[in-house]
């Protein structure tokens, strides 16, 4: 590890000097063409005017010569003739998610800084249309209650399915990618906006290349030195406690749904003793589809569900109409979630972030499954992914990966208060280490804040001032979480 690390530090140098760093544009520049082209995703629909091109990569960076991969690269020009020299490189989540889809769901939050910089969408290597690392795979829901032995054969044939050796696709590999793009382009620094992985991409980056970043935002911030995994359960937990908690506190919502927790212990364990057979009309299609709404189906469409203070508003309704023996607006939930995480998400791609950066530190965050087991997803998630992980080959982590992030790069990290994935407690753990930051907490929000209210106003700000000292965040005050849907004849939240 520390041989890699050395030859990491000793190019990350090179690209410093003047001679380097035009030669290495020269020969990306050749290799990365741009043509007009539109990004278009199926999951959020719609589509924005980009130039893409396809840069070419050595899938093992230690083997220049071997296998090349191409990356998937768009920038959405600027509206001005003469932009500002950095542009903002957008950096989306899972690990798993294309930049591409990703991008397209934010881009009028972004139409700010769009005015005075171009933005550049990198597919993260193993995601989209760069060399997707994808296999049939059971998602969330199925994992969790597949026998180990099948889980084991499950992940076996989903390595034997890959386009690439998923050795290659950590992060470690994934910021050099970045660099190179950048270099590619002719850009000599860059604003870097990452949510939820992406913040560890960023973060990563902003180690390795401090000198290349003038900027950077964290929405959704996961810490370098925290391993993801063993807190999924209780963090959602958390969250769904604090919603709930949130119903109680409010008068109507305690009328319609009185004792909502008590009454979503009750759901779960019934479908946990009996999973219910249903026949619903398919959410797009409007098909008869046969599925059930079971633990597993339950718990993911909960999860889920509670990224967003919009959606987490309809859950008492759902869990009431549930336990009252109407379960078929749940389970039409649960086949949506599925079917949005099968098309984004890469398991493959996925996994070979998480088992090699993530299960070799999960001793350091040793959660015990007796207090997995009093939250609703359960202890089972950890010990499928466990499973699948003592199968999966690992790849490079850079020397000091989990290192905590020591930086003086202007910083802007971005946390919702009922967020049920990385809490606000991640981004003031993040803080410590950041000399030149600022953390805005949005009352009751759920994951990822670039959209929300002012938001999109004030990260311009910031982006344009490149300081947080004169930022007014005021206008964040008036931030609330949506109210509960009390009844379907109730406006939407």
């Amino acid at each position: 590890m520390s041989s890699i690390h050395k030859s990491l530090r000793i190019l990350a140098a090179l690209s410093l000097a003047p001679v380097s760093f035009c030669s290495a544009f020269q020969t990306h520049a050749a290799s990365l063409r741009l043509e007009d082209c539109r990004l278009q995703s199926a999951l959020t629909g719609g589509g924005v005017a980009a130039e893409c091109g396809r840069l070419a990569v050595p899938e093992d960076r230690e083997n220049p010569s071997g296998k090349q991969i191409e990356l998937h690269v768009a920038v959405v020009r600027s509206m001005r003739t003469e932009p500002e020299g950095d542009p903002l490189f957008v950096l989306s989540g899972g690990p798993g998610q294309a930049a591409s889809d990703f991008y397209i769901s934010i881009a009028p939050a972004l139409a700010r800084i769009r005015r005075d910089r171009d933005i550049v969408i990198v597919d993260q290597r193993g995601t989209g249309k760069s060399n997707r690392l994808d296999c049939t795979f059971p998602d969330e829901s199925d994992i969790t209650f597949t026998d180990p032995q099948q889980l084991r054969e499950l992940t076996r044939s989903c390595l034997a399915q890959l386009p690439g050796d998923p050795r290659f696709y950590t992060t470690s590999v994934a910021v050099r990618d970045l660099d190179d793009v950048r270099a590619a382009l002719g850009y000599q620094r860059l604003d870097l906006y990452g949510v939820s992985y992406g913040t560890r991409v960023a973060q990563q980056y902003m180690r390795r290349y401090p000198q290349r970043v003038r900027v950077a935002i964290l929405d959704g911030v996961v810490p370098a030195q925290l391993p993801l995994g063993p807190d999924v359960a209780l963090d959602a937990q958390a969250a769904i406690d604090s919603a709930f908690a949130r119903c109680d506190s409010n008068a109507d919502c305690k009328r319609v749904f009185p004792n909502i927790a008590n009454t979503f212990a009750t759901l779960r364990a019934r479908v946990l003793e009996k999973p219910v057979a249903l026949s619903i009309p398919d959410p797009l299609s409007a098909e008869p589809t046969r599925t059930q709404l079971g633990a597993p189906e339950l718990s993911a469409a909960v999860r889920l569900l509670s990224y967003s203070d919009e959606t987490v508003s309809t859950l008492p309704l759902l869990i009431q109409e549930a336990w009252t023996g109407q379960p078929e607006a749940l389970a039409a939930q649960y086949l949506m979630i599925k079917r949005n995480l099968d098309s984004q998400i890469a398991n493959g791609m996925h996994f070979a972030v998480v088992c090699s950066e993530d299960a070799p530190r999960w001793h350091e965050r040793a959660v015990p499954d007796s207090e997995l087991a009093k939250t609703y997803i359960g202890e089972s998630f950890m010990q499928a992914m466990r499973t699948i992980c003592e199968q999966w080959p690992r790849g490079p982590v850079d020397e000091g990966f989990g290192n905590p992030l020591q930086s003086e790069i202007p910083t802007l990290v971005l946390s919702g208060g009922n967020d049920p994935v990385t809490p606000a407690r991640y981004g003031d753990e993040v803080m410590k280490g950041l000399k030149n930051a600022k953390h805005l907490v949005l009352d009751g929000q759920g994951h990822g804040q670039i959209a929300i209210g002012c938001m999109p106003r004030i990260v311009a700000e910031f982006i344009a001032a490149g300081n947080v000292k004169t930022l007014n965040d005021e206008c964040l005050k008036t931030v609330a979480p949506a109210p509960f849907l009390l009844s379907r004849s109730a406006p939407a939240p």
